[in-house]
């Protein structure tokens, strides 16, 4: 927001980017118009509809994963709420990071501690 490099903007950076990779969506798309940015859209989803705004590509190639997708009943399910979860805490990380008060954002130390979490719960279910 200033002239100044830091950190927290590069920090900000990661956050776009994180939000652009899983929705497959550019802040600058043509929707994120009249007050809606890419953020509020992530936000606006969560917890409960993260599956509308997930890139569909990514469940394409999740779909040997676990992920189920029955476009048929017009209904998005995953498979398993533990990929759910992730994904809610993986758009949080988007979130926070790219948050519009510096003060706010999390240290790139935490968003590493956060994925290994992450990883954690997808590869060792409890």
């Amino acid at each position: 927001m200033g002239s100044d490099l830091s950190m927290k903007g590069d920090v900000y950076s990661y956050g776009i980017l994180l939000l652009e990779m899983f929705t497959g969506k550019r802040p600058t798309d043509e929707r994120f118009k009249e007050g809606l940015s890419l953020q509020k859209h992530v936000k606006a989803a969560l917890p409960n509809r993260v599956i509308e705004i997930i890139d569909p590509i990514l469940l394409q190639e999740s779909a040997k994963g676990g992920i189920i997708i029955d476009i048929t009943l017009n209904e998005n399910r995953l498979g398993n709420d533990r990929h759910l979860q992730c994904l809610n805490l993986i758009f949080e990380i988007g979130l926070t990071c790219s948050a519009q008060s510096p003060s706010e954002r999390m240290d790139m130390s935490d968003v590493v501690t956060r994925f290994c979490s992450i990883r954690d719960k997808l590869l060792c279910p409890t």
